[in-house]
């Protein structure tokens, strides 16, 4: 077979596959996030791996490559291509494809199970749209205990770490789930290590205060019953969460708290809550 059929065929494939990404696209006008490819840094932020291991050399399952590093715009959650400027790269790749050429490995980021493409995305791609089942990869592991799902988008993520983070302040804390009835709920990463901050500074205020040594579960109780509780019963009392839709009588707490506290420093004096 000549190389201008092979073209042919590779530009003909092209053509196909941006239809099908189009009507997909059209598919999911109402939910676009189902269909996004993840962007790598962004799961970085949330998840925070402390440290990355080379692996080495592994056949990976396509079906679990679910973001990349840096082309997350350019193909969808199948590695569709989404730009007719991609075409060149796309179909020289795809013209390897149908001469049987073997491609070197791509080189991709594992973390929580799921797979992130460093180098070679539309090696994936075209892998992905012909069928094929898994491929060689270059692989870099990076550091999480929370395990993440293929199908997962970005805000069901998101509430994964939320509720990862609850349950290590929680056991930190020696709170049950549901302390007194009430649930420290929030709406955003990350929220659960500022009450532990807030917790610590009341902490050695009390220690200097008192001269003696507080543990962080004696502490969390104390904070629990004489700031959060009188606190959040303000948010209720005032109906403020009509004000803030979606958010968390905790969300605000956090906002109120270091709010007074920036209003302390820049007054030089005691602020109510």
């Amino acid at each position: 077979m000549s190389d201008e059929l092979f073209s042919d065929l590779a530009r003909e494939d092209f053509a196909k596959v941006r239809k099908r990404e189009i009507l997909i696209k059209v598919m999911n006008l109402l939910h676009p996030e189902k269909i996004s490819l993840l962007s790598l840094d962004q799961i970085r932020n949330l998840l925070k791996p402390k440290k990355e291991e080379y692996r080495g050399m592994q056949t990976v399952p396509i079906s679990k490559i679910v973001g990349s590093e840096d082309r997350y715009k350019d193909f969808n959650r199948m590695f569709l291509p989404k730009h007719n400027y991609m075409k060149n790269r796309w179909t020289s790749i795809d013209r390897a494809h149908l001469r049987n050429f073997i491609l070197p490995p791509v080189s991709l980021y594992e973390i929580g199970g799921v797979y992130f493409v460093r180098d070679g995305n539309h090696r994936v791609s075209v892998a992905a749209v012909r069928g094929v089942m898994e491929i060689d990869a270059e692989v870099v592991s990076l550091s999480t205990e929370i395990s993440l799902d293929p199908g997962m988008t970005i805000d069901n993520l998101t509430r994964k770490v939320i509720e990862w983070e609850q349950k290590i302040f929680y056991t930190a804390a020696g709170f049950s789930a549901f302390q007194n009835g009430a649930e420290i709920r929030f709406t955003s990463p990350g929220r659960f290590d500022e009450l532990a901050g807030i917790i610590n500074e009341s902490r050695v205020e009390w220690e200097k205060k008192h001269h003696g040594r507080l543990s962080f579960q004696m502490a969390a109780n104390r904070w629990y019953h004489e700031s959060y509780i009188p606190v959040t019963d303000i948010i209720t009392a005032g109906e403020l969460l009509r004000l803030f839709p979606g958010r968390t009588k905790s969300d605000l707490y956090v906002w109120i708290v270091r709010h007074r506290d920036l209003l302390k420093k820049k007054y030089g004096r005691t602020v109510s809550i």
